[in-house]
């Protein structure tokens, strides 16, 4: 279905029974569970699928081991409880998408003795909760030990360090694979669509008025229930319901940076529990990188928050300050940063002391909003607003929500040594066919039969992604504009952003002779994707 399709399909006649407005983890992850129900959904977001926060996570699935440091200081039920939900739910979301998600081990080094205890018996802790859904046993190792598995530490006055396990995925890819499971399920997803103003009949919110941001075209779209998924923007679409509706939300904003490869092993990654400002630091190999954050701090709700250059530069002093390392602002190939959606709470003087829990809420006009929460806990959130929509709505009787056991797309047959199988077969490279095998799953003979018929050339060749992955994502994954394919299809931009300007002209190229295109367009594509590439990712 391409988009002309899935524009039409949003003007049907019959109302829906669930418009979702939000594209990131929690809209998508609610129209795989509604559309799996057997609800018909459609879903619409202003920009591109997760072009917010939910593609600009520490890509970790994780109970949260500060949260879980601050539920026994403090006996803090509501902190335990999240930890608690957490494990449980990252073992769900590594079973169900297996391709995209997996364990990293993460060392953490101590240099007090006094801490050796402390640190282990927590983790431990961590372990212990998991339960049956655990991927891994902390162990605690000795300084020579540490050393081996991270020699770039500073070794001055290390005494042990511990290893635990947490889960790592690939946010952005997530959300799209979770958008293609909820369409194969009847939903309709349509990205660069904006509502505009909220329908109501005798009081009650029963549809949108929306825009195509690409086309500029306005049409109306009925359901018999709306709900609000829009992230840190929930508080905008609530006040477009009732303009008196009083904030559920205070944001944060943290940052990550992209050094290369040889600052973090890929076997291990390094998880800093306290910095001098009592923050979590975490420096990770991801997709043939090195990932360092994050840092956090109060702000404004605005799209696309640009990183400040003090972020960046406290990152720098703290990598500096635990690696035997000179790592410089040169070193650094990407920065992206991202704002987190955290239900208010009065009594808390910071936001890092604010619990990541989601608030699921029906307003007085009949919108019903989901408000913070997590990528880890997604599945729990949209399983929660369903049930609520269900209720809310008067949908009637639909199946029971069976999401915690559900292969997404990608995953039903996804064979672990199916790699070797794309080499063999295709002819590709390794670092190609592991890129395929991790991006795609199931689907990676898709985008190797696109290869083979003509696309097979890398973007660049620093990278393993093909041109054949371009026409892909506009054929199967709702690429719209040159941005959606270099940033999140592919996530090159973040991970090496002078690397994504140099492709945008093969990759507008490409998507010109899928989509055709004009002149002027190519121009207005090359202008925005360099505006988000120069300005802010």
């Amino acid at each position: 279905m391409n988009r002309s399709h899935r524009l039409n399909a949003l003007q049907q006649q019959t109302p829906f029974d669930l418009l979702v407005i939000g594209g990131g983890a929690t809209g998508c992850g609610i129209a795989v569970d509604a559309a799996s129900r057997g609800l018909s959904v459609a879903l619409i977001d202003k920009n591109d699928l997760a072009e917010g926060t939910s593609s600009r996570s520490t890509k970790l699935i994780h109970g949260g081991v500060r949260y879980l440091e601050m539920a026994v200081k403090k006996l803090d039920r509501a902190q335990y409880h999240l930890v608690k939900e957490g494990l449980d739910e990252r073992g769900t979301f590594i079973n169900n998408a297996p391709h995209l998600a997996g364990r990293v081990a993460l060392v953490t080094p101590i240099y007090s003795w006094f801490e050796v205890p402390y640190v282990f018996s927590g983790l431990l802790l961590y372990d212990l909760m998991a339960g049956k859904k655990g991927i891994g046993h902390s162990s605690l190792i000795c300084r020579d030990e540490a050393l081996r598995r991270y020699p770039m530490l500073k070794a001055d006055g290390l005494k042990a360090g511990v290893v635990y396990y947490d889960g790592q995925f690939n946010d952005s890819r997530m959300a799209v694979t979770l958008a293609l499971t909820a369409q194969k399920n009847g939903a309709v997803i349509a990205n660069h669509v904006e509502a505009i103003e909220l329908l109501k009949d005798n009081g009650k919110i029963c549809g949108a008025r929306v825009r195509d941001t690409i086309a500029g075209d306005e049409f109306t779209v009925r359901a018999r229930g709306v709900i609000n998924a829009t992230g840190p923007f929930v508080d905008r679409l609530r006040q477009l319901a009732e303009p008196d509706a009083k904030p559920l939300l205070k944001a944060s904003t943290g940052i990550h940076i992209i050094l290369s490869p040889r600052f973090a092993p890929p076997e291990a990654g390094l998880m800093i529990p306290k910095t001098d400002d009592g923050r979590v630091l975490f420096i990770l190999p991801w997709q043939g990188h090195t990932l360092i954050g994050t840092t956090e701090a109060a702000s404004d709700i605005i799209d696309h928050p640009p990183a400040k250059e003090e972020e960046i530069e406290y990152l720098l002093r703290h990598i500096n300050r635990y690696f035997n390392l000179a790592v410089t602002r040169s070193d650094v190939s990407s920065v992206w940063s991202g704002l987190r959606p955290l239900v208010q709470a009065p009594d808390k003087a910071n936001t890092a002391q604010l619990v990541r829990e989601h608030l699921i809420e029906v307003g007085d006009s009949g919108l019903l909003t989901v408000a913070g929460g997590k990528w880890t806990s997604y599945r729990r959130m949209a399983e929660e607003a369903v049930d609520q929509a269900l209720q809310t709505f008067l949908l009637g009787r639909s199946r029971a929500c069976y999401t915690k056991r559900y292969p997404l797309v990608g995953a039903e047959h996804f064979d672990v040594h199916a790699e070797a199988g794309l080499i063999a077969t295709y002819g590709l490279a390794a670092d190609v066919a592991n890129r395929l095998h991790h991006a795609y799953g199931d689907q990676a003979e898709r985008v190797a039969e696109l290869a083979k018929s003509g696309f097979s050339a890398r973007l660049h060749a620093d990278h393993p992604y093909l041109e054949a992955e371009v026409i892909y994502a506009v054929r199967s994954e709702f690429a719209e504009r040159a941005s959606d394919v270099v940033t999140r299809r592919l996530s090159l931009a973040l991970l090496d952003n002078a690397a994504a300007i140099a492709v945008l002209p093969r990759v507008i190229e490409l998507m010109s002779g899928e989509l055709g295109w004009t002149h002027e367009r190519c121009d207005e594509e090359m202008a925005q994707a360099m505006l988000r590439l120069t300005v802010a990712i």
